[in-house]
């Protein structure tokens, strides 16, 4: 089973949490609001025979999840979504990128301040890219951001060695070895990034054994957003939810 959360209206904080099979890529419920409780109390509602029988679930990195996984469903394997790991690798790596803007900015040499800003200029989606996937103009983009800042240089390159780790190694034994390697040399670069991978080695390094993500969830959610524009938004939670519903198990 996947867990996640569709926006009731973006950008104001208010969340519905959406559950899908990820065999079947059926969405099988929605709870009102992402709060550990009222996420426990619609869980319950289904009964133990129904929840003793999920194997694994699939979260984002939201400790609530990991809670109510771990309150009912103890038998199954909770893994944390790679994606959603990687996501906070870029956000770091952009947040350096902004911060070696900002100090080029102060400089008072106007010589190097050109060069730098220059080298950095338009290199965010160069450097957050998978670099395999890089145009030839973009690959020299990426040269001249090494040249003016090593600093994103090197994060640069630990970032695609974090996105290897997920794509090379078949089993969670290589994957906590591979990871813990990284862990190592990413620790300066990436401080808040390796925390967050310390505090859920174990649902992350749970990937490698089904190799489970959020990318069937994501599906699901999408198809929420479209039904939610056609209906010109919903103001009650109750119809947005059978409708939501009858589109999975109902179809025509």
């Amino acid at each position: 089973m996947g867990i996640d959360e569709i926006a009731l209206i973006k950008g104001q904080g208010n969340y519905y949490v959406v559950f899908v099979d990820i065999d079947t890529g059926k969405l099988i419920g929605i709870a009102e609001k992402r709060t550990e409780k009222e996420v426990i109390e619609y869980l319950k509602s289904w009964g133990e025979a129904v929840l003793g029988q999920i194997e694994e679930v699939s979260i984002d990195l939201w400790v609530g999840y990991k809670n109510v996984a771990k309150k009912l469903m103890p038998q199954a394997q909770i893994v944390s979504d790679r994606f959603h790991v990687m996501k906070q690798v870029n956000d770091e790596l952009d947040a350096a990128r902004k911060q070696v803007k900002r100090e080029a900015e102060n400089l008072k040499n106007q010589k190097n301040k050109k060069a730098i800003l220059a080298g950095i200029s338009k290199s965010k989606y160069v450097l957050l890219k998978n670099e395999n996937e890089l145009q030839e103009k973009e690959k020299q983009k990426l040269k001249e951001v090494s040249k003016v800042a090593p600093i994103l240089e090197r994060m640069h390159q630990l970032k695609e060695d974090f996105r290897k780790v997920f794509e090379e190694n078949t089993n969670w034994e290589e994957g906590l070895f591979a990871l813990t390697n990284w862990l190592k040399d990413a620790s300066p670069y990436f401080p808040k990034s390796c925390g967050t991978i310390r505090r859920w080695i174990d649902e992350i390094i749970a990937y490698f054994d089904n190799r489970t993500t959020q990318g069937t969830v994501e599906g699901v959610n999408n198809k929420l957003k479209v039904i939610k524009r056609k209906g010109y938004g919903f103001r009650n939670f109750k119809n947005f939810s059978i409708r939501c519903l009858l589109t999975w198990h109902f179809a025509c």
